[in-house]
């Protein structure tokens, strides 16, 4: 009987599954299929050493940040948050060097819970400014203002839940989406990214802030343009890259990178993008 207890004991602790030195939480809820437990518990880094560069990995292993300069954090969430915002203060920079001014808020949707807002603000404008962001080549400029102004869009990081309560139609608590205004980044994919993306959670994290900035932006779907080729930023790689590579920026080298047309075109400034 005694043996027994001991191999209980073992079996219990193997419950939980160490991935490259983290220790993730297996989850409960039937949600867990797509990424988003009843309660998720990861530790996660929110800025990347190297936001210009995509680090491939082996798409067996679930996706996770590579080593970077801040402090590990465990966020939390649970499947419908509170639907009430926490706009985080401006930081009255201006991120790029030319083209027309687009004022942002950042806005944290309250149930999340262990996100350094800090951190991650610092993240966004990096992302924004970043060698092949958006604002690198004279078309937009960033601003990043504070509560009570009227700005031209809010990036939201909101629970699965809520993204499909303002994101309207097809409904998934899975994809994040831009609606109006609003930029909605799904904090489950924030934390666990997606199965077999093949680069680091840090480099789908930019992919998810420029994809959905990027339709604000007035871009639309775009498709891979060949196998092994680099996926060009609107193509919707949280649901597959199609034989495309990993990328998260809206520029290669300089030049400005697209592929065919998808679901959408560029005459859509507007409506309901995933």
């Amino acid at each position: 009987m005694r043996r027994w207890g001991v191999v209980r004991t073992i079996g219990l602790v193997v419950a939980a599954v160490v991935v490259g030195g983290v220790l993730f939480q297996l989850p409960a809820s039937p949600f867990a299929r797509h990424g988003y437990p009843q309660r998720g518990v990861v530790p996660a880094s929110v800025e990347s050493t190297q936001p210009g560069r995509t680090a491939l990995q082996s798409p067996a292993r679930p996706p996770v940040s590579h080593p970077v300069t801040t402090p590990s954090e465990v966020i939390t969430y649970p499947v419908a948050g509170t639907q009430k915002y926490a706009v985080l203060p401006a930081s009255p920079g201006v991120i790029g060097r030319a083209g027309k001014l687009m004022q942002f808020q950042i806005a944290i949707e309250g149930g999340i819970a262990g996100i350094d807002r800090a951190a991650f603000t610092r993240f966004v404008r990096a992302t924004y400014g970043g060698a092949q962001g958006w604002a690198s080549h004279g078309l937009w400029r960033f601003q990043q203002v504070g509560p009570g102004t009227n700005p031209d869009f809010t990036l939201m990081l909101v629970t699965p839940q809520t993204r499909d309560v303002l994101c309207g139609a097809a409904p998934d608590r899975y994809t994040s989406c831009r609606i109006g205004k609003r930029v909605v980044l799904n904090v489950a994919r924030w934390v666990h990214g997606v199965p077999k993306y093949g680069a680091s959670l840090t480099t789908y994290r930019q992919y998810m802030i420029n994809h959905e900035t990027g339709h604000r932006l007035g871009r639309g779907h775009e498709l891979c343009p060949g196998a092994g080729q680099p996926a060009p930023v609107m193509e919707q790689q949280t649901l597959g890259l199609h034989g495309c590579v990993a990328y998260a920026w809206p520029y290669v080298n300089g030049a400005r990178y697209t592929g065919r047309l998808g679901q959408y075109d560029d005459s859509v400034p507007v409506g309901r993008d995933h």
